[in-house]
């Protein structure tokens, strides 16, 4: 190989050396991209469970907030009381002290703003309804609760939260929408609430 054919050589294995790390460079700013547009709308769901008394009621319930900085985008909500999927609240309503109120709002379909907040169930007795040994019954048979949702962001990744209380959601490949809501199911008209049960129900669609 002569001197000039040696010089060409080098030449072009330079050029295809910073053609590969012009690639890798675009490839790289691309994937930082990419990051940083779903860091910007990364939706985080907490579930947590709450038990309050106060001086004239004690409620107990579920709230699901969106602490991210994205929508969340709610595809299906599934709850569970000792690990078994419960597809009506009001067969779990049914086994509750009489004389409760309760308040509900539907989860699923639902695309939750950052910062928002909703009370999926909150239910709720007069102080003097019934003995303190019952209401710290009722409060530790709700521990059993745990609501798996599964959502996503605007572009499509996707997350289902585990136990109530855990604010870290294992990331999915995808959900499936699930028609209906277990909350919403309580405003049915087959769903015959107890005696001196009140029921409200805040529309979300």
């Amino acid at each position: 190989m002569g001197d000039g054919n040696k010089v060409e050589f080098l030449v072009a294995i330079c050029a295809l050396i910073t053609s590969a790390m012009a690639v890798y460079m675009a490839w790289d700013q691309g994937s930082v991209m990419r990051a940083q547009q779903h860091g910007a709308v990364f939706p985080v769901l907490q579930v947590d469970g709450f038990a309050d008394t106060d001086g004239r009621r004690t409620s107990l319930g579920i709230n699901v907030r969106n602490s991210g900085v994205g929508p969340a985008l709610i595809e299906s909500v599934e709850f569970f009381v000792d690990d078994q999927k419960t597809e009506r609240f009001d067969a779990y309503l049914d086994a509750l002290p009489a004389g409760y109120n309760v308040s509900y709002q539907a989860i699923s379909g639902r695309a939750m703003a950052p910062g928002e907040m909703v009370t999926a169930i909150s239910i709720s007795w007069p102080n003097n309804a019934f003995d303190r040994s019952t209401i710290t019954q009722v409060q530790s048979d709700s521990e059993a609760w745990s609501l798996q949702i599964c959502y996503c962001s605007v572009f499509k990744r996707c997350w289902k939260t585990t136990e109530i209380g855990q604010s870290r959601a294992q990331p999915t490949s995808r959900c499936e929408r699930i028609e209906g809501d277990i909350f919403e199911a309580l405003g049915e008209p087959r769903f015959a609430p107890t005696p001196n049960a009140q029921t409200e129900y805040e529309s979300t669609r």
